[in-house]
């Protein structure tokens, strides 16, 4: 082919790459990411096989050396080594499917860097390429704005949204000052007020900050650079209002100015106090006091988790009750240094060095133009501060790697005149075309790379796309009561055995963990079978990784849960209970301050029939934190069921109090409480029980009208009220009943 076509369709492939931001196929587990990435891997893999066989037939289009590209490449390098030395190789290498952050998935977006700087050789390639991307946005800022609660769009994540915006928006911002034609010109500031509203609906903190400190530095760089000392005066003068306004307003974000101005009002949620904020900064912690023991290559690209959970203490619980999870740091450098060491971090900061390096040479040079130059430099600092909050995705590495691509092609077309370049093409065009060996190497490359490269989508893209449909199909005959077709189907998902089985096991493994009475569907016969399988492949995701606390605990349950399918204190049910043990074991010495994993503990001990290591084990669990209600409800409960009621409702009294109320169930249980605290006069403990037995019967009348009462008789006049409102709303043949008991009130 002639390198015409040969540039017609990788230009065709790359914008068409875009396309991925749309795509979410409901038919696969995680939709949002695994639909993008996996779709992804498939085209650029598809288009490296073109473009490897390109640069052999025509030699001259190869990329030029570049700091960038030598960053990049040494980044990537960073993590695949990392990866081999660090502590779970597959979640490094080949990642999750919740993520799909794997090396292996982050190497496409260093082919998709490659394959950019070789074919974009002039401004109209990347005029159209970012008139593709702004429309898409678009697109994608529409869909998120007719959404009724979170700005999720196609891109499924509030935090993900907003970082593709800000590209976004800077490539309109580039369009707007490219453009010649004075009547199109404007046409490129059109999205922006689209690409605000959604950006502000999306209100993400880190993107807030990256975003207006970007434009802080905009205005400066413009202030600074600027010929025209009009435009000079007024960006200094705007730098000046808005890093003053600024100030003030995180300042004053609390005040009624900031909170009832739909325009300011994201303002009021950067608060370093704010329990997000403090659950990071634990987060970061860890990753502090970690990094002496792994400061080369750290844990393993993707394996923040096992330093997370090292370093967990029960204080978290003070700031949140979910999301006691944290698979990634939450700011990309502590994360990068953190799971790849100083090598990573290194090589990763190296590649924004050389970034600088070339735009600050090439302004000098005059291969950047003023605007050019402050709108790449501001939109590469809006990303780097948002990454300090967050952490990369699809969206954002394309962003990020074309915007490394723009800097290499303007410096390269400044260093080198992409005219004669081009007539050097032509000119030896014909003796290369002549030529038997390249043409032979034309196609040896391309039957070669591309046998190579299907084996390898084969393996790591559509065997795990077809894993992911199973596993959905084997969700759906769950939650249709299809229990023994479940496991069939599952097992016909896993038999693929492919790199991404992991999260696949677990939603199964978590049917179970979560539903012990799950075995009751399946034929007595086939339960002891069924729960082999569901422990295999618990053990399966633990050997990944045996410090993995949250999979040893999940072998735990499943262990415990199978042990309750033979008879108490015969072999088979000392394997399974001394297995549960040992498994959570190793969960709580892997993270020995998670309080629910005490929970599990205290469970395989009251299974073995050992009580007072259960309640020992519980206490244990409160100690951690006194704060945190969930251990005073296990640990009253247990106690309360062992038979221990004065101990026992003192810690359900505590639990109560400290607004666990909310944990207690079933309803016999709590009412059991609620008479009790009753007979014991407290009436405060008994009507938040109450309140607990509605949420836990909404259409039960007749608890709504004893919550009233209580109300009443405790001098809560307006809960009462509304509690008879509500009975009404309910039921409207006890209307006048309503009015009476209302009326007595007044």
């Amino acid at each position: 082919m002639s390198d015409k076509i040969y540039l017609l369709i990788l230009k065709t492939g790359i914008y068409a790459s875009l396309l991925s931001v749309f795509l979410v196929f409901t038919n696969l587990l995680f939709p949002f990411i695994t639909s993008k990435q996996i779709s992804f891997n498939i085209l650029i893999e598809i288009l490296f096989v073109i473009w490897a066989t390109f640069l052999v037939k025509y030699p001259n289009y190869r990329p030029k050396w570049s700091y960038i590209s030598f960053g990049l490449v040494a980044f990537f390098l960073a993590l695949t080594l990392s990866s081999f030395t660090g502590v779970d190789f597959n979640l490094s290498f080949w990642g999750d499917i919740e993520r799909m952050l794997g090396v292996f998935h982050l190497l496409h977006f260093l082919v998709f860097y490659f394959i950019i700087i070789t074919v974009m050789r002039k401004w109209d390639d990347w005029k159209w390429f970012f008139i593709v991307s702004t429309l898409f946005a678009i697109i994608v800022s529409l869909k998120g704005l007719g959404e009724d609660t979170k700005t999720y769009s196609t891109i499924g994540n509030t935090a993900y949204v907003s970082g593709y915006l800000i590209f976004n928006f800077y490539f309109c911002l580039l369009l707007f000052f490219k453009e010649k034609a004075s009547s199109l010109k404007w046409l490129y500031l059109l999205p922006l007020p689209i690409y605000f509203l959604e950006f502000n609906k999306a209100n993400t903190t880190g993107a807030l900050v990256g975003l207006g400190f970007s434009l802080i530095v905009l205005f400066f760089l413009y202030g600074i650079l600027a010929e025209n000392k009009k435009i000079k005066l007024a960006t200094l003068s705007l730098f000046v209002f808005l890093a003053v306004f600024s100030g003030l307003a995180l300042t004053y974000k609390d005040s009624d100015f900031i909170r009832k101005n739909s325009l300011l009002a994201p303002i009021a949620g950067i608060d370093v106090g704010k329990n997000t904020f403090q659950t990071r900064l634990i987060s970061w912690k860890a990753a502090i006091k970690d990094f002496k023991n792994h400061p080369i290559l750290g844990t393993g690209h993707g394996n923040y988790a096992i330093t997370f959970d090292k370093y967990f203490t029960a204080d978290f619980y003070n700031f949140t009750r979910s999301e006691t999870y944290f698979d990634r740091a939450h700011n990309n450098v502590i994360d990068i240094a953190s799971t790849s060491g100083a090598l990573g971090l290194i090589t990763y900061l190296s590649i924004f060095f050389a970034t600088a390096y070339y735009l600050i040479r090439g302004y000098i040079k005059k291969y950047f133009n003023v605007h050019e130059f402050v709108l790449i430099s501001s939109l590469i600092i809006a990303y780097f501060v948002q990454n300090l909050a967050v952490f990369d995705s699809l969206v954002t590495y394309m962003g990020i790697m074309m915007t490394l691509a723009l800097v290499y092609w303007f410096y390269q077309e400044g260093e080198d005149s992409i005219v004669d370049d081009a007539k050097e093409i032509v000119a030896n065009k014909a003796k290369r075309m002549t030529s038997s060996g390249v043409d032979n190497k034309e196609t040896y490359t391309l039957l070669g790379v591309g046998v190579i490269v299907f084996i390898i989508m084969w393996n790591y893209n559509i065997l795990p796309l077809k894993m992911l449909v199973g596993t959905i199909e084997g969700q759906k005959a769950w939650a249709q009561g299809r229990a023994e077709d479940t496991v069939e189907i599952y097992k016909d998902a896993l038999s693929y055995n492919t790199v991404l089985d992991r999260d696949s096991r677990t939603s199964l493994i978590r049917i179970f963990a979560s539903n012990p009475n799950a075995y009751n569907k399946f034929p007595a016969s086939d339960r002891l079978e069924v729960a082999n399988y569901i422990i295999d492949l618990a053990q399966k995701n633990v050997d990944y990784n045996p410090g993995d606390s949250l999979n040893q605990m999940m072998l735990a349950q499943v262990c415990d849960t199978a042990s309750k399918l033979v008879e108490v204190g015969g072999d088979k049910f000392n394997y399974y209970n001394d297995r549960a043990m040992d498994a959570i074991n190793a969960s709580i010495g892997a993270s020995p301050g998670r309080a629910p994993v005490y929970f599990q503990k205290a469970q395989i001990y009251l299974s073995a029939g050992n009580s007072e290591k259960a309640v020992e084990t519980l206490k244990e669990a409160v100690a951690l934190n006194e704060e945190y209600y969930d251990s005073s409800c296990h640990l009253g409960r247990t106690l309360i069921y062992l038979g221990q009621t004065e101990e026992g409702y003192e810690y359900i009294g505590k639990c109560i109090d400290m607004g666990g109320a909310s944990l207690l169930s079933p309803s016999g249980l709590v009412k059991s409480y609620a008479s009790h605290f009753n007979e014991e006069g407290d009436t405060e403990r008994v009507i938040k029980l109450f309140d607990r037995l509605v949420k836990l019967n909404p259409k039960d009348t007749s608890v709504r009208i004893d919550l009233a009462k209580l109300y009443a008789a405790n001098g809560q006049k307006e809960e009462a009220i509304e509690t008879a409102i509500e009975i009404s709303e309910i039921d409207p043949t006890v209307e006048s009943y309503v009015n009476e008991f209302i009326d007595s009130l007044e």
